[in-house]
């Protein structure tokens, strides 16, 4: 079993940062891709970017040169370090890892706005 628990988020203007976290317990030695993804009201879920365990990333095209993922293996965390955010970033936010054993874990999301 894998658990995750994130955490930032909140209200930012447009053009601001905010950096979300997600900490990661459980059976950390079966997780191979690490990632985030993202849900806006009435739309689908995206996934906005990816962490494989050596070091590869991959994001959705919208926020490629934003955003920036990165993976803590000696402390089992993934951060999302999001930059020049937009209204169009507005949604709620999850982490999940995937194991070795193709099983998907989620965190419990947590919500970006951004507006002024």
């Amino acid at each position: 079993q894998v658990q995750l628990v994130q955490s930032g988020g909140g209200l930012v203007q447009p053009g601001g940062s905010l950096r979300l976290s997600c900490a990661v317990s459980g059976s950390t030695d079966i997780i191979s891709l690490m990632a985030w993804s993202r849900q806006a009201p009435g739309k689908q879920r995206d996934l906005v970017a990816t962490i494989a365990a050596d070091g590869r990333t991959t994001y959705l095209d919208s926020v490629k040169e934003r955003f920036a993922i990165s993976r803590d293996n000696a402390k089992n965390m993934v951060f999302l370090q999001m930059n020049s955010l937009k209204p169009d970033d507005t949604a709620v936010y999850y982490c999940y890892v995937i194991t070795t054993r193709l099983t998907a874990y989620w965190g419990q999301g947590t919500q970006v706005t951004v507006s002024s």
